[in-house]
């Protein structure tokens, strides 16, 4: 591979500099991308093979990042399990019919991920082929919890507190849909792995609104499970947004790296986390929006905090619709500056 600095880092090896790369790095802040929004809806991109590719290696052509990561959706595993959503415009997702009982639970599948998330992996060998090894290829999922949250929710929410009362109400069936939704994406991740991806992210977008002891009960247990079942394949990286009290555990689970969002000090992460494992992260968003010559300052000060050692740049979150190109360019071409 011509860029392997993410693999070197997800091993802990000694690097020149830290590999960087963005969440949601091909996304809307790129104005190729806003074309192509204009003609496609948000899942026919993420099921169009060639689209979802020429999506995935804009942000390596254009702003010089050093991984590629797919283009696509937690929530297809959602769908994949007979579970309808939509992306609405001024909404984001939505799902008209929520999880709420025992019967609603019981219309959604084990699904033949095959039959039903084919397109994913076409795209991941279409990627890989017009990557022609220049850096790493990233695949995802959602956690289980995450996708729970959706799927009872209906939508987005800034407390998702239906999504809490149904696991509190109906522990017994928050589990079962749990272990349900665990078991399709352990068999999606695995396909993703055969059909090339380098590396596995894992992103627990909601695991910071439970609990200590509840994030021990209804998220970390089940993506316990999904490192355990990569084991041996690829490196996984795991992200928690909010989640800084489970890092000690997560540091002691296979992971390769945890991401850590802007919340948490470099410091308190490294010792919470033990010092031993790879760390991502975790730039505000917003701060994309300093003046070019602030953003290079303050990534430079971000690495000297972290170490080069050990260490993803990336942002605490994924990046912000408003951004500049340029901006987001000079995030990357800090990283690529860097001098310890």
């Amino acid at each position: 591979m011509d860029n392997n600095l993410l693999i070197q880092a997800l091993k802990g090896s000694p690097v020149e500099r830290p590999p960087v790369w963005i969440m949601r790095q091909a996304g809307r802040y790129l104005p190729d991308f806003m074309k192509l929004k204009e003609k496609y809806d948000f899942f026919t991109r993420c099921r169009t093979p060639e689209l979802a590719t020429e999506i995935t290696l804009m942000p390596i052509d254009q702003i010089g990042v050093d991984a590629a990561i797919i283009f696509s959706d937690i929530l297809v595993v959602l769908q994949a399990m007979n579970i309808e959503v939509e992306m609405r415009d001024g909404i984001g997702p939505y799902l008209p019919s929520p999880i709420k009982d025992k019967a609603s639970l019981e219309q959604s599948i084990l699904p033949d991920v095959h039959e039903h998330l084919g397109y994913v992996f076409e795209t991941v060998k279409m990627i890989k082929n017009e990557l022609k090894e220049q850096v790493p290829l990233i695949g995802f999922a959602g956690a289980p919890w995450t996708l729970l949250c959706y799927a009872v929710q209906g939508q987005g929410s800034k407390n998702f507190d239906r999504a809490k009362a149904f696991c509190y109400q109906h522990p017994e069936l928050a589990n079962e849909f749990l272990q349900k939704i665990t078991t399709t994406t352990i068999a999606y991740l695995r396909e993703k792995v055969k059909a090339g991806v380098d590396v596995i992210q894992l992103f627990d977008s909601w695991g910071g609104l439970l609990t200590p002891k509840d994030y021990q009960v209804f998220s970390w247990p089940y993506i316990q499970q999904i490192i355990d079942a990569l084991s041996g394949t690829v490196p996984v990286i795991v992200f928690g947004k909010g989640c800084w009290f489970a890092l000690k555990e997560m540091s002691k689970s296979g992971a390769a790296a945890l991401g850590i969002d802007w919340t948490c000090s470099a410091r308190n992460a490294r010792y919470l986390s033990g010092g031993q494992i790879t760390l991502q992260g975790n730039f505000d968003p917003s701060k994309l929006l300093l003046p070019i010559p602030e953003i290079k300052i303050q990534v430079k000060q971000m690495i000297n905090e972290f170490g080069k050692d050990r260490y993803i740049v990336n942002l605490g979150h994924g990046i912000l619709p408003n951004i500049p190109v340029d901006h987001a360019k000079a995030f990357v071409d800090a990283v690529k500056e860097y001098q310890s």
